[in-house]
């Protein structure tokens, strides 16, 4: 499933040029932004040159806010799936995983990569950014582009309901059933722009700053559905929140929805090389083992039409 939809990623959304990269690895003053934005379609890259990214984004290159070091942005708490015991250095999770290929790509060594917490909707705020890069599942829209950088993607989502068993949320069959419950989201997520653009309840939705205070006010009957990514959804539902349920996920009509891609400041030196790292990991295989490791099979949840 992950491989067709990586695939498609690559077929059907605007990515890096190759000229753009060359540019950008060739130490060239270049604004490697623009590479998020080309016209060119299906990989952008295929591997990173072998010294590439040692002479330009790799330890020894000043593209880095710290020199010599990779600074790696997440949010706190760093929840399962997509990281492992609340430790983002540890290499474990999806993003975790992630993260640490891509650092590996760039030619950093754990030892030369930590990581800092920042909110998710404040790393989205245009502006200089205390990180090299952040993964946070922040999915890749045009919107965001006149403020941050992103990376090819290195993951397709759907969004997912979870309710508690015991609310007659849980019991749907269809989204257009939805829109008579309380709904909620985290702020400044595409969680909650699904629940106002697709789902448009009569009750406005509640936002949240964190999925925390949204966890809170599902347990606490504040709201009667949560809208989040299907990873999330599933963990939620396994083992965050006792007594919910995933309801269900949105249709992805061509299995594709969403995309995750890595944020980096506008305009930043590393975004080139951050995407051919993606790229690689994508062409390598590496990209389909992680989310097989670490993300559910979302192909047993139920389709909400």
């Amino acid at each position: 499933m992950f491989t067709l939809i990586a695939r498609t990623i690559r077929l059907t959304l605007l990515f890096a040029c190759a000229a753009a990269f060359v540019a950008a690895c060739s130490g060239s003053d270049s604004d490697a932004g623009g590479a998020t934005s080309s016209t060119t379609v299906g990989p952008a890259f295929t591997k990173l040159p072998p010294t590439g990214a040692a002479t330009t984004c790799g330890p020894d290159s000043g593209a880095t806010r710290e020199a010599g070091m990779l600074t790696i942005a997440t949010d706190s708490p760093a929840y399962e799936p997509w990281f492992n015991d609340n430790d983002p250095a540890n290499g474990k999770g999806f993003e975790g995983a992630v993260a640490r290929s891509v650092a590996s790509k760039l030619g950093y060594s754990p030892d030369k990569t930590k990581f800092v917490s920042i909110a998710f909707d404040e790393a989205l705020q245009p502006g200089d950014k205390p990180f090299d890069f952040d993964i946070n599942q922040f999915t890749i829209l045009d919107t965001r582009r006149a403020a941050v950088d992103f990376s090819s993607p290195y993951y397709a989502v759907a969004q997912s309901i979870v309710a508690m068993a015991d609310n007659p949320a849980a019991k749907v069959e269809a989204l257009s059933e939805l829109g008579a419950f309380k709904l909620g989201a985290q702020r400044g997520s595409t969680s909650l722009a699904a629940i106002v653009e697709t789902l448009q309840p009569t009750t406005p939705a509640l936002e949240f700053a964190t999925n925390d205070e949204a966890k809170a006010a599902l347990q606490e009957g504040t709201i009667d559905a949560l809208v989040v990514d299907i990873p999330t959804g599933f963990e939620i539902a396994a083992s965050q929140i006792p007594g919910s349920v995933l309801v269900g996920q949105f249709p992805r009509p061509n299995e594709v929805t969403e995309f995750f891609g890595l944020v980096l400041q506008k305009g930043s030196r590393l975004t080139a090389c951050v995407s051919a790292a993606v790229d690689s990991l994508f062409q390598d295989g590496t990209l389909d083992k992680l989310a097989k490791e670490w993300l559910a099979d979302t192909a047993g949840a139920k389709v909400l039409e």
